[in-house]
């Protein structure tokens, strides 16, 4: 063998060998995406399992409430629904219309003491404003791994390699203009 076939061959291990270290750098940032999705959905079947909870304790307490225990519950299931069918965008609006129940609901509570000062309507409103801070920590982490996965299968010459093997964009977890309002907690003290 001469020399340019050495140099040849030494090029094309050059350029296997790149081809993998994307390759494998490709997998990595999908299963960071499918990771991060996986966090934010234990999270979600966490408040998913806590909220009968409260709304039965509230049920105790809030007999005239009965259409605010009614939205929280169908925006549960909105969510529940979304989650499921890992339908991300139609996540954000149930997400949307979830959080403004519970606001809703601890803004109402408001009104009851004896509900306000149930031990266990306490323990599950802290509970479930945990998971709330947490959800939203993770959410932010999941759009970071998926903005990384997409940037990269666009980049060149990653391209290449996530065209040749079917790497697929991620779809981020994005809220409306509307949906990133803070709730006005006034209009639901005088509503």
């Amino acid at each position: 063998m001469d020399i340019g076939t050495f140099v040849t061959l030494g090029i094309l291990a050059v350029v296997a060998f790149y081809a993998i270290a994307i390759y494998n750098g490709l997998v990595n940032l999908k299963h960071g995406v499918s990771k991060a999705w996986a966090n934010i959905d234990v999270l979600m079947k966490q408040r998913h399992d806590e909220l009968p909870k409260l709304v039965e304790t509230c049920k105790q307490y809030m007999q005239y409430e009965q259409e605010t225990l009614e939205r929280v519950m169908q925006a549960r299931a909105a969510v529940s629904s979304a989650r499921e069918q890992g339908d991300i965008g139609a996540l954000g609006g149930a997400e949307n219309q979830l959080r403004l129940g519970l606001g809703n609901l601890f803004a109402v509570a408001e009104a009851y003491p004896d509900l306000k000062a149930n031990e266990t309507f306490q323990h599950l409103q802290s509970r479930i404003s945990g998971l709330e801070n947490s959800i939203a920590d993770r959410r932010e982490f999941y759009n970071e791994s998926v903005n990384n996965n997409n940037v990269r299968i666009e980049q060149f010459p990653d391209l290449i390699v996530a065209r040749l093997f079917n790497f697929k964009a991620a779809e981020l977890l994005e809220f409306s203009a509307e949906e990133k309002q803070d709730v006005d907690m006034k209009s639901l003290f005088n509503g």
